[in-house]
């Protein structure tokens, strides 16, 4: 349980943006979604195995409350973390958390937001789908070239995405402005014809997460960054801006 909150923590709280999380969980699956505030990015994630005792629908709010309880050392061993549930309508619904630690002497309780509130919230983090015009495996040089050329950019906040003889460049500021730009990714299949930009924070962040990384690129205008943790398979979905 607690390798699960952790690394729905890191993947969502972590980022900056996504304060708020859905779990549809299973006796076979664990599913999660988010969106930031600004609509900037849709998460949708599956979990490789359900989570043991965990059962429902339900809203994880306030989870810098949450991290902190799965920071504090009275958990970190000999400790419990036990799921609460109430029965409504005969049914055992996941109400929260419940920490405790080996001596019994510290305890928290974290609440769930409960399944009415958090679909009313959530009622519109829906994709579509659409088609993939690009997609590779980024390098952790091209990850670090981002950082470079965001940091002398700070005054930039959304970079350009072309193609170029099969070379997908990044490009921040425009003719007006101070520019930098530089080669993402070589050697791309398939081709942008529409000028796309996307957030530069958001990306950064998504892609400085821990875990194995996809991009896809639609010339409909959108970008997915899967991160695979090992726990679960996160799908960071961002619509573009047009230029």
């Amino acid at each position: 349980m607690k390798d699960f909150l952790q690394d729905l923590v890191a993947h969502t709280h972590s980022l900056g943006f996504l304060p708020l999380v859905k779990v549809s969980a299973t006796d076979s699956e664990t599913s999660i979604e988010a969106m930031a505030e600004d609509r900037s990015v849709i998460l949708n994630a599956k979990t490789k195995e359900a989570i043991e005792n965990l059962e429902g629908t339900f809203g994880m709010p306030d989870l810098n409350k949450l991290d902190i309880h799965l920071k504090c050392p009275e958990y970190k061993e000999n400790f419990t973390i036990d799921v609460v549930t109430q029965q409504r309508n005969g049914e055992d619904i996941p109400t929260g958390l419940h920490f405790k630690n080996g001596a019994g002497d510290f305890e928290n309780d974290y609440r769930f937001m409960n399944s009415d509130i958090i679909n009313e919230k959530m009622k519109s983090v829906k994709f579509k789908g659409t088609k993939w015009d690009i997609e590779f495996q980024p390098s952790m040089a091209s990850i670090q070239k981002l950082k470079f050329q965001s940091a002398a950019h700070t005054e930039e906040k959304i970079f350009q995405v072309s193609v170029d003889n099969g070379n997908l460049i990044f490009k921040f500021g425009d003719a007006s402005t101070h520019t930098g730009s530089f080669v993402f990714q070589a050697g791309v299949d398939g081709k942008l014809r529409q000028a796309w930009a996307w957030p530069v924070t958001q990306v950064q962040s998504i892609l400085n997460l821990t875990g194995d990384k996809t991009v896809r690129i639609a010339d409909a205008g959108a970008l997915q960054i899967t991160v695979d943790s090992g726990i679960a398979e996160y799908e960071y979905i961002l619509p573009a801006y047009s230029k």
